[in-house]
């Protein structure tokens, strides 16, 4: 490795490297420009070759399109023959004849030629198992693809009658088949290789300037290196060595520099710069350490409090919901029992509205803890069974509130989902209506199918809500005095999401109606 001993050393080191740096990127440059042009070609070849795919595609799908109007408009007034024929003298006369290498061609599926205006001398011939010169079976091919729905695309070698030889030519085929026709047109691809050597030519122009630009560059630089070589390495050495003396110095003392010693006046500024920054360094470096202990104690400790916090929320409601199961069911069961002997006590009713009220509640709490660890298969239910079950079950509840359900649900509607998820839609729409309803008024249920699916909704009339795009959110609630966590329209919100469920909520000072559309491709009906 060259070192050098002297600034004098290092300023014709620095010559040699600049020549040697200039001629490495002079050659990368090159390179890069190389490179540069292969994937230019290559973008050319791709937009070339699929704008001429698109171009002979829609171009057959206009001419199937046409046989096709032509052949149901004629079939009961002229033979298959006759509108053949027609069709095929059609075709010749749209014909651009100044375009001798552009044309369509039609076969049966045996592989006979129909038409081929620009050999004709194969009409009539079977071409089946006729190959070119890379052995692939062309037409075979070609009757293949097209019998696809979207038909197919073809690469081969074929005449061009133009330029007398064989080049390489891409098709695309589409069948008629209630004719077994197929029929295609196809593109040259000789024209790519005069695009291509035209970004040739300006290719190599483009490195003739990038030569000549570089080496321009290399002289002016040479040039200015003997420049600073012989007139300035002398005064520039001293002020150099003034200013690493006082960085040397200011590790011990904190001294400013003596500017006497200093020739050009950029160095002096630079060393007063020099002094400040040292100064200030010292300072903030002193200030950031004390301030990164304070902060990482501060982190450390907020952070331990908020995981504490968040553990004992969940396990709050984790142990909330196992607690309030047994007395749950105890009180429930109990109900039962005594309803048996006393079925028309109101204060029996009013009791076991109550008790449903928390049973849908801690249903929502219980899938809340499960939702993440439950996978929720989708099986075939009767909607509308399901929908009147659970009618039935907050009927106590819309009764000790007075107010009833009008419905209209059609029967039957089955649907492919899970019971949990479609229960909670269902149980949290129905117990916001029963709690936001004026009193004495309907509340509106409808179910029923039409050609984009299924629509469940719910009317009912009640305040306004103000804040439609919020309420969905975690605990908000449009109204505090009525009760509840805010988390039901959420979970609503989350399952329909994910099970592509569209929501529609229309609020007026009238009514509230929230919709939901189960679509078509997500549900099975009959």
């Amino acid at each position: 490795m060259i070192k050098a001993k002297s600034l004098y050393h290092l300023i014709l080191y620095s010559i040699i490297f600049i020549v040697i740096l200039i001629s490495f990127f002079t050659f990368i440059i090159i390179e890069n420009a190389f490179d540069d042009f292969q994937e230019k070609i290559e973008i050319i070849k791709t937009d070339y070759a699929n704008k001429q795919k698109y171009k002979i595609k829609n171009e057959i799908e206009n001419v199937i399109n046409f046989i096709d109007f032509y052949d149901k408009k004629y079939k009961d007034t002229k033979s298959q023959k006759e509108i053949q024929k027609d069709i095929l003298e059609a075709i010749e006369n749209m014909r651009d004849k100044n375009k001798e290498e552009h044309y369509l061609f039609i076969y049966d599926y045996s592989g006979k030629a129909i038409y081929n205006p620009a050999s004709k001398e194969l009409v009539g011939k079977n071409l089946l198992n006729y190959t070119d010169k890379t052995g692939k079976k062309l037409v075979k091919e070609l009757i293949n693809v097209s019998k696809d729905n979207a038909g197919g695309y073809v690469e081969y070698l074929w005449i061009n009658h133009k330029e007398k030889r064989e080049v390489r030519k891409i098709s695309f085929a589409l069948s008629y088949e209630p004719w077994k026709w197929t029929v295609g047109t196809g593109v040259y691809l000789n024209e790519l290789d005069k695009i291509v050597a035209q970004k040739q030519l300006e290719y190599d122009e483009k490195i003739s300037n990038y030569t000549l630009q570089i080496l321009s560059l290399t002289i002016m630089l040479v040039l200015y290196s003997i420049f600073i070589y012989k007139n300035a390495t002398i005064l520039i050495v001293n002020d150099v060595k003034a200013i690493r003396k006082y960085f040397k110095d200011s590790q011990n003392n904190d001294n400013p520099i003596n500017q006497n010693k200093i020739i050009f006046g950029e160095f002096k500024v630079i060393a007063n710069y020099a002094y400040d920054a040292m100064h200030s360094m010292k300072g903030k470096n002193n200030m950031l350490s004390d301030l990164n202990t304070h902060l990482e104690t501060t982190v450390t400790k907020q952070t331990k409090q908020l995981t504490q916090l968040v553990e004992k929320q969940k396990k709050f409601i984790k142990n909330s919901v196992h607690e309030i199961n047994t007395p749950l069911s105890i009180i429930q069961t109990n109900l039962d029992l005594y309803k048996m002997s006393n079925p028309t006590n109101k204060y029996i009713r009013n009791i076991e509205s109550g008790a449903k009220t928390i049973q849908y509640i801690f249903d929502d709490l219980s899938f809340m803890i499960k939702k993440d660890r439950v996978n929720y298969e989708r099986e075939i239910l009767n909607f509308s069974e399901y929908l009147k079950d659970r009618l039935d079950f907050f009927d106590d509840i819309c009764t000790s509130n007075s107010l009833f359900f009008v419905t209209n649900i059609q029967d039957p509607i089955f649907i492919s989902f899970n019971k949990t998820l479609l229960q909670r839609i269902l149980d949290n729409n129905l117990s916001n209506a029963i709690k936001y309803s004026f009193k004495d008024s309907p509340i509106y249920i409808k179910l029923l199918k039409d050609d984009l699916g299924i629509i469940f909704e719910v009317k009912t009339i009640s305040k306004k809500i103000e804040n439609t795009e919020k309420i969905f959110n975690d605990f908000y609630r449009e109204n505090d005095a009525r009760g509840g966590f805010g988390l039901g329209l959420r979970i609503v919100k989350e399952i329909c999401d994910k099970n592509k469920v569209i929501i529609n909520l229309d609020s007026t000072n009238e009514n509230t109606k929230f919709t939901y559309r189960f679509t078509t491709n997500e549900n099975t009906t009959s």
